[in-house]
């Protein structure tokens, strides 16, 4: 059980590429599957905060104004830097709206675990996908509804409430969870977790392509067009994080830019109306094509770039 479970991990970036696709091939498993896609969201977020190792998180936290500085480009800089460029390029509004949603976002809650198999700093990858999880009720309503007034159908106000109520929750079982078991038990699991972790990320890549199919067939170049706008967005964010923190060294710069690039849609997913523009729905669903498919095609460049730099 242990060597099955050690295989799945260190070959997540390639089951998780083939998983974005299989939703593409097989339509009818991403239909039946679709209707986990929130138990999946959740769950992910809940085996994150399980997994939160609370002494690396405290280290950070000795660093203030670097911690300060990588929220701040996280949740306000970065998705405003996003909508200035989107409109100077004259994007879309649905499409806009997507890409600074996605940039107002946090980091994907796999991101420690990612940044080990990468070799970045695990510890800062989940300072920063914490405080902006816990963080983004409060900022994302309020930066793309009430100051960019970007076309959602919903209020801030509720908005926010459906977002601190998902977030919370998850947070509130994990700590339960983590009272009653003890922190060593937990880490004796841990490999389970992380597997378990795996298999709800595979099964949120096959469920969120549940009508892509269809939509790519009736109007590829459409389709098309937002991929790759998709692979842009994370390539240019990653690079602009990068770029944005090289004060801080090579390592913790470039982990802040695969942070940056890697942004949790699938929490916007679970609160926002069936009735917002589609573009913003048809982003969330293919911009996981690049956060699953550059995993496989960045983890030996990230790996260069640091031995590089030793």
């Amino acid at each position: 059980m242990a060597s099955a479970l050690t295989w799945l991990v260190r070959r997540a970036t390639l089951i998780l590429a083939v998983g974005v696709f299989a939703g593409l091939v097989f339509p009818s498993m991403a239909a039946v599957l679709r209707p986990l896609l929130p138990v999946a969201v959740w769950g992910l977020l809940l085996l994150a905060m399980l997994r939160l190792d609370w002494r690396g998180v405290i280290r950070h936290l000795r660093r203030p104004v670097a911690t300060a500085s990588v929220v701040v480009w996280l949740l306000l800089a970065g998705p405003v830097v996003t909508f200035v460029t989107a409109n100077a390029l004259g994007i879309p509004p649905g499409l806009t709206a997507a890409l600074v949603l996605m940039a107002a976002a946090p980091p994907i809650v796999s991101s420690p675990a990612l940044a080990i198999l990468m070799g970045l700093d695990a510890a800062q990858a989940m300072l920063a996908m914490t405080i902006a999880t816990m963080l983004m009720p409060l900022t994302l309503p309020i930066l793309a509804l009430e100051l960019l007034s970007l076309p959602l159908d919903i209020t801030a106000g509720a908005l926010m409430i459906d977002l601190a109520l998902f977030i919370g929750s998850a947070l509130a079982v994990a700590t339960l969870v983590r009272f009653m078991l003890g922190r060593q038990r937990i880490n004796d699991v841990a490999p389970g977790i992380d597997a378990l972790a795996i298999v709800f990320l595979l099964l949120f890549a096959i469920a969120i392509m549940d009508g892509i199919a269809d939509k790519l067939l009736a109007d590829p170049g459409h389709v098309g067009m937002i991929i790759a706008v998709a692979f842009a967005a994370n390539t240019l964010l990653q690079v602009a994080g990068g770029l944005a923190f090289v004060w801080l060294g090579r390592r913790p710069a470039l982990t802040v830019g695969f942070v940056s690039g890697n942004r949790n849609m699938a929490l916007l997913l679970a609160v926002l109306p069936a009735s917002i523009h589609a573009d913003v729905l048809l982003y969330f669903a293919l911009g996981q094509i690049p956060i699953y498919v550059m995993l496989a095609v960045l983890t030996p460049i990230y790996r260069r770039l640091l031995s590089e730099g030793t």
